[in-house]
């Protein structure tokens, strides 16, 4: 199953209510055959536009983020769902990019600076910037004349 994030904007309201809405979506997850990995509450903020949405305008909102897995073919149910709930403002579901697995650069890193790879590739762009030098053909190792 594919990891999604689901962003949602809920109305305010007491605890009691705002758990029973969070109660709803999560079992609407559970439903379509998802797990909930983590469910964070970011507090509630003012909205930096008024949004309206069901026919009531709101200035303030909470908003919460949910991490799920689930089938992506219930994505879309889940969406039109989430549109029919009177309790969210606003729910967005992105598909989370999972980060990929550095690899140990520790052999290089303990290199002497000058042997690196990377500084040596930095040291090879910065001389794509130096100026040519003029060169005098007089044999001399200073210019004879005023600059």
């Amino acid at each position: 199953m594919i990891t999604y994030e689901l962003c949602v904007l809920l109305r305010v309201m007491p605890k009691l209510e705002l758990a029973t809405t969070l109660k709803r979506i999560s079992s609407s997850i559970f439903d379509k055959s998802g797990i909930i990995r983590n469910i964070e509450n970011l507090g509630t903020r003012d909205m930096p536009y008024k949004t309206s949405n069901h026919g009531v305008v709101y200035n303030k909102a909470s908003y919460f983020i949910m991490e799920f897995n689930a089938p992506p073919a219930c994505i879309d149910d889940l969406k039109e769902e989430y549109a029919r709930d009177v309790d969210i403002i606003r729910r967005r579901i992105y598909k989370k990019e999972l980060d990929p697995i550095p690899e140990c650069t520790l052999h290089e890193e303990l290199q002497p600076p000058p042997y690196r790879p990377d500084v040596q590739e930095m040291i090879k762009n910065a001389r794509k910037y130096d100026k040519p030098r003029f060169n005098y053909n007089t044999g001399l190792d200073y210019y004879p004349f005023q600059k």
